[in-house]
């Protein structure tokens, strides 16, 4: 079997619950709680301590994917927090080892498979169905949205696959976005400019129509992740569910709506259905005044935003006693969700255009997923001395958000930053390897990104972004040999030893 061809246990994986099974059989990848447990900042500063890692404000770490089994004020619900904020785990419920992951993605792009539509009575997801019309309907009695801390603007769904049609042409587009519970039937959603479901909005603002919408909520980390995908490796039109058809080998199955026109993850645990509403906006901090939105994936708390556009909620149909899944927006569950993505899209370019140079690329904690990348450059000879900064700007052309790119030599592991530290230390020197390029438009979450901060930056959003090239100049090479060790069988020593 290829080390790229997906194990025989991930092809089990084909919902949420499936996926607990499975992080099951290892151990250390999964605990549950039976203590009763608020979703009011309680929650997220539990596994704060127990997994977060990323940028979350330490002290933090790398744990295992956990469930609150009970919720106060909601009853038959549970929590699931960090399925994906370990590389392994996500590695284990793609049947991959983790350094091959943006391989495997790459791969999936290139053998999508479109998903299929089934009949309501197949689908899990509508066992139990609550329409707005019924009395009492109220989305935040129904579902224990969590808030990160206690300054939120309010509940947030931090997992939902939102899933729309584009109302011209029918494509699909499926995205995760900042989605906060205004009301009992109303659910405030923020677009950071460009993303492809707003163009969808957009048109149906324009024609002066409501957009039909699903958010589907605790699903198969596989279409979690191919969700994550971003232009030009998905361009408008393109829907990512395919992406996760080409992971698993099969489509992913969909089923209409109760109550809207638009289609759901048949197997989620819970689906949200809407419309967005044209011409309509909240303040998303209207009920707080705090100025604050929700923890980002910087690891700053993102600014509330002073107009956003609504969800009017029509329905709300889960499966019987349904698992809510949410993370921590700075955890490391938004670094592979975003940067596995990002290392796929950056390995695809790369290859196409300068086959062989590149033999994996990282997007690590630290750099968010979106902001920093480390390529393992392959110099072949010398005619490869200066393809490694070339990589570098497709890199930044693959996906838009980057910041920073490292690059360094084959013999330094782009998933180990001690290594990666330790190039820069030893094959960089700053006025001649340091490559500036300034005034680009970059991500609005980064708090650096500002003219207060640079009087370079023109306007909030725009960056200088900076190539780091810790590569040995090919002529060079013979002068930076790393020590050679002895290849022995370590397990003669230590019994079970596995390097």
């Amino acid at each position: 079997m290829s080390n790229t061809s997906p194990s025989s246990h991930s092809s089990e994986v084909y919902d949420l619950r499936s996926a607990i099974e499975l992080l099951k059989q290892f151990d250390g990848e999964y605990i549950e709680t039976d203590e009763p447990v608020n979703p009011e900042a309680e929650l997220s500063g539990v596994y704060r301590y127990v997994g977060a890692g990323g940028t979350v404000m330490r002290p933090t770490q790398t744990g295992p994917a956990m469930v609150f089994n009970h919720i106060k004020g909601y009853d038959n619900f549970r929590v699931l927090i960090g399925l994906l904020a370990s590389r392994q785990r996500v590695a284990r419920l793609l049947g991959v080892p983790k350094e091959k992951l943006a391989h495997l993605l790459r791969s999936s792009v290139h053998n999508a498979i479109a998903p299929v539509e089934i009949s309501q009575q197949q689908a899990v997801c509508q066992e139990v169905v609550h329409l707005a019309t019924d009395d009492g309907f109220d989305i935040r009695r129904l579902l224990p949205a969590p808030t990160n801390t206690p300054e939120d603007a309010g509940p947030y769904f931090t997992m939902g696959m939102c899933y729309a049609a584009d109302p011209e042409t029918g494509e699909h587009d499926v995205t995760i976005h900042r989605l906060c519970v205004q009301g009992k039937d109303e659910i405030s959603m923020y677009f950071v400019p460009g993303r492809h479901l707003d163009q969808f909005r957009l048109k149906a603002e324009q024609a002066g129509k409501a957009l039909p919408i699903t958010i589907s909520i605790g699903v198969d980390p596989a279409i979690e992740i191919g969700a994550c995908f971003e232009p030009p490796t998905t361009p408008l039109g393109f829907d990512e569910l395919a992406i996760a058809g080409g992971l698993r080998g099969r489509a992913v199955e969909l089923v209409k709506g109760v109550a809207v026109d638009a289609r759901a993850i048949a197997h989620a645990e819970i689906v949200i259905e809407g419309e967005l509403v044209p011409d309509y906006r909240v303040q998303e901090d209207q009920h707080t005044q705090s100025g604050k939105a929700m923890p980002e994936f910087p690891g700053y708390t993102g600014e509330a935003q002073a107009a956003v556009p609504v969800i009017k909620v029509k329905a709300v149909t889960h499966r019987k006693n349904p698992i809510l899944q949410t993370c921590i927006g700075p955890s490391d569950e938004h670094t592979n969700l975003a940067g596995i993505p990002t290392e796929a899209s950056i390995l695809d370019m790369v290859e196409r255009a300068l086959p062989g140079l590149v033999k994996n690329v990282h997007c690590p904690s630290p750099g968010t997923g979106k902001y920093v990348a480390v390529l393992q450059i392959n110099k072949r000879g010398p005619q490869d001395e200066g393809r490694q900064r070339q990589a570098a700007l497709l890199a930044f052309s693959a996906f838009s958000e980057l910041k920073h790119v490292f690059l360094v030599d084959e013999d330094v592991d782009v998933f180990d930053l001690n290594d990666v530290i330790w190039a820069m230390t030893t094959r960089y020197q700053g006025d001649a390897d340091t490559i500036f390029i300034p005034g680009v438009r970059c991500h609005p979450l980064d708090p650096s990104q500002d003219p207060a901060f640079s009087n370079s930056i023109r306007a909030h959003g725009i960056t200088c972004k900076t190539i780091f090239d810790c590569t040995v100049p090919y002529d060079l090479k013979h002068n930076f040999q790393r020590s050679q060790f002895m290849e022995v069988d370590v397990s003669r020593f230590i019994p079970g030893f596995n390097r």
